[in-house]
């Protein structure tokens, strides 16, 4: 029996190298469950680019497409450099909160300000899963790490927020557990133009659920509790925002370039 959307998988890799309990391979479906419903019959169209770290993994080895792995941190900036060489292709950045948001945060807020045209989706894990567990610019106040045992005394990066703010033409949030809710917000990205940006919250059941107490699936549902509607957010609170935070249509990198190369 094939898999349902075998037309996008490499079936010789799966069940692929994501640990127990993880989401990133809910991520994965919701996004390909996204492009079937866009009407792409394959990836042929697609180019996806990632950096380095667990979420890393998703679009290469299971994807039946061009992939890049690029320098730590340097996804974004590479994929505008296939974007604008070969503007008619989808780009797609997939990667984490650390590679992202933290090394990569410069170049993520720069590509938002641009309304450079590509797609980033972020699974945002709440640590450096990878590397073991570290405190990231995600990790919630007072989330016990391996180098914050006692709690993390910093507050989070409201990354989603921030690329809304610097000027994303699309900018949402969801949890691994909000499969329905993620695959709409992916699907709504695909058919806008510019600087488009999905969040996945999808806690490391590795790194993050052991120090929690607490297994993969009560993982998932506590990340899901501890969410709140955007617009039921107060300033500071300890919940995790979700829904969209920006929804314009301005023009992208692209089509501001070539007006100026006509003028």
């Amino acid at each position: 029996m094939k898999h349902p959307l075998s037309a996008y998988l490499r079936e010789e890799v799966l069940p692929g190298p994501f640990c127990p309990g993880c989401g990133n391979g809910l991520v994965l479906g919701a996004f390909l469950r996204a492009v079937a419903r866009a009407g792409y019959p394959d990836l042929r169209e697609f180019v996806f680019v990632s950096g380095i770290g667990c979420a890393a993994w998703i679009p290469s080895p299971h994807l039946k497409a061009d992939t890049l792995h690029v320098a730590h941190g340097r996804a974004v900036p590479t994929a505008i450099g296939v974007k604008l060489h070969r503007p008619e292709l989808q780009v797609v950045v997939v990667g984490g909160d650390g590679d992202l948001a933290g090394i990569g945060g410069g170049h993520l807020v720069h590509a938002a300000r641009r309304n450079a045209d590509i797609l980033v989706v972020m699974v945002n894990n709440l640590v450096y899963g990878m590397t073991g567990g570290q405190v990231g610019p995600a990790t919630p106040h007072g989330l016990p790490t391996s180098t914050t045992p006692y709690g993390n005394p910093e507050y989070p990066l409201d990354t989603a927020a921030v690329v809304a703010a610097a000027g994303a033409n699309y900018a949402a949030r969801w949890t691994a557990a909000h499969g329905k809710a993620l695959e709409e917000a992916i699907l709504t990205a695909l058919g806008r133009r510019g600087f488009r940006f999905v969040e996945a919250l999808s806690p490391c059941p590795g790194r993050l659920g052991g120090r929690l107490k607490l297994e993969p699936a009560p993982l998932l549902r506590w990340v899901r509790e501890q969410t709140v509607p955007r617009d039921q957010a107060g300033e500071g609170g300890e919940r995790f925002p979700v829904g969209v935070y920006a929804d314009r249509d301005r023009p992208g990198l692209v089509e501001t370039l070539g007006r100026r190369g006509k003028g």
